[in-house]
């Protein structure tokens, strides 16, 4: 346990850190910064799997599924990939969340901060939870698989686009517990006035951003749990991830219409995994195979995406 324990206190120091320290003033996170901290979450995200295969080299993490430490290394990175791809489609919906409550973006960062702070908590008890099902109850997987699929065709026929936080249920759940302003008071998530307590539109951002989250972990989780069921490995992946989701919504937030096919590549990723765990107990892939679905999902979409102009997709569409 003592991995763990440790593993735990380093994702709290990062967290500190972040906002105690190089995030302590509120500012507007430009697209160089956002950058070059997408660059250093991503460079320690991969670095993390040399220490991946030296705990399992060593024997010094429980290894539940008698992984190699090569073994470990793959699955981890593809897990990792996998969880940083869905996470696109989450930065889509926060977009849309803080365009929704006119969050300017000097506040951004805050309300990311407490949103993903909140996020480990939640994924972590969904993690355990799912490990624990997927290594006690075998059939769970073909669940799982099923849940994927559908997922993945509710994701091609929808739009996160048409998502209106105003309209959700939470914002009317919230309404009838707390008044809302429709004004900011700086970075407070509540302002006391006339004696009453009321929530600024941060603090509904915040929970509805905390929420989706939520959503978006029921389909991240099960995918990880198809490439491995090893606890560490899909608790590091995950969270490793999530640390780098704010970097990369503000990097990536402002060319949101350059990706119009991303979503796509995600429908793909899906798919994959859903039917690798509806077939596992019959088919065994090779890891490397996974990895590369995932990557060329990934390059396809965004290749797509920059080289296929806006006007030859209307014209196809017309036809």
């Amino acid at each position: 346990m003592w991995i763990w324990i440790i593993f735990i206190i380093c994702i709290i120091i990062f967290l500190a850190l972040d906002l105690g320290v190089f995030h302590k003033n509120d500012h507007v996170i430009r697209s160089k910064e956002a950058g070059m901290w997408t660059a250093i979450w991503v460079t320690v995200a991969l670095s993390f799997s040399g220490v991946i295969y030296w705990l399992f080299s060593e024997n010094l993490v429980e290894n539940p599924t008698d992984l190699t430490p090569g073994m470990a290394v793959l699955k981890y990175i593809t897990g990792y990939l996998i969880e940083l791809s869905l996470s696109i489609d989450n930065v889509f919906v926060i977009a849309v969340i803080f365009s929704s409550f006119a969050i300017p973006p000097i506040y951004q960062h805050r309300v990311l901060f407490w949103g993903i702070l909140g996020a480990i908590i939640f994924r972590a008890m969904m993690i355990l939870f799912g490990v624990a099902l997927i290594n006690k109850i075998d059939w769970i997987i073909y669940v799982f698989g099923v849940f994927l699929l559908y997922t993945a065709f509710k994701m091609l026929k929808a739009d996160s686009h048409d998502f209106n936080p105003k309209e959700s249920v939470v914002f009317r759940q919230i309404s009838k517990v707390f008044p809302i302003t429709s004004t900011l008071d700086g970075n407070h998530f509540f302002i006391r006035r006339l004696g009453i307590r009321a929530a600024t539109p941060l603090f509904v951002a915040l929970i509805i951003i905390e929420l989706t989250d939520i959503l978006f972990a029921l389909d991240s989780i099960p995918a990880i749990l198809a490439i491995t069921a090893d606890p560490f490995i899909v608790f590091s992946s995950n969270i490793l991830a999530i640390l780098g989701l704010r970097s990369m919504y503000f990097l990536i937030s402002r060319m949101l219409s350059k990706f119009r096919f991303i979503n796509y590549s995600l429908v793909v990723i899906l798919a994959f995994v859903g039917t690798k765990m509806l077939l596992s107990h019959y088919v065994h892939l090779q890891e490397w195979i996974s990895l590369s679905v995932i990557v060329l999902a990934l390059s396809g979409g965004i290749l797509a995406s920059l080289y296929i102009p806006e006007k030859a997709e209307k014209k196809s569409e017309e036809s």
